[in-house]
């Protein structure tokens, strides 16, 4: 019954997932992610790490959310827009995709190669963005995100294909 349960969360949290994505205003769905992204990308900033996205803009899609997000790193921080003057590159796949990447149950090559990661626009760019994600050690964050990072991860690892 448990089994059944988590395989039926997994299989219907993205759908569940759209509608605040979908009716959520764009100012709290920005900030959130915005401080998501401070916090993860933290030691990046401080080293500097992220200067090859300044004045460039990454286009994230979730697919299964009906979802995107325009970021860039201007001033030394990541900021989250509703839209874009260009599109540098473009990351886009499934939410459950995205959650096995970042909680390093899936390598973005293998996600790319198996078509269930989709990178369009500036070639260079989207491998800087990939290595730089590869290199993001989920064990540097909080406590609290990288335990519900690593357990998202496993159970969608373990549950999305049955």
């Amino acid at each position: 019954m448990l089994t059944r349960l988590k395989q039926s969360l997994v299989k219907e949290m993205p759908r569940l997932l759209s509608i605040p994505a979908r009716f959520c205003p764009f100012a709290i769905q920005g900030i959130a992610l915005e401080k998501a992204l401070a916090l993860s990308f933290a030691e990046a900033i401080e080293d500097g790490d992220l200067d090859f996205l300044t004045q460039r803009w990454l286009k994230l899609s979730v697919t299964d959310l009906a979802a995107s997000w325009y970021i860039s790193y201007n001033d030394e921080k990541l900021s989250v827009h509703a839209s874009a003057p260009q599109v540098d590159v473009s990351f886009s796949g499934k939410l459950n995709d995205f959650v096995l990447m970042m909680g390093r149950q899936e390598d973005p090559d293998t996600l790319f190669f198996q078509r269930r990661l989709q990178i369009e626009g500036d070639t260079e760019l989207g491998l800087e963005l990939k290595n730089l994600l590869d290199n993001l050690d989920i064990d540097d964050l909080p406590k609290w995100v990288s335990e519900a990072l690593k357990r998202s991860a496993a159970m969608v690892s373990l549950y999305h294909a049955a």
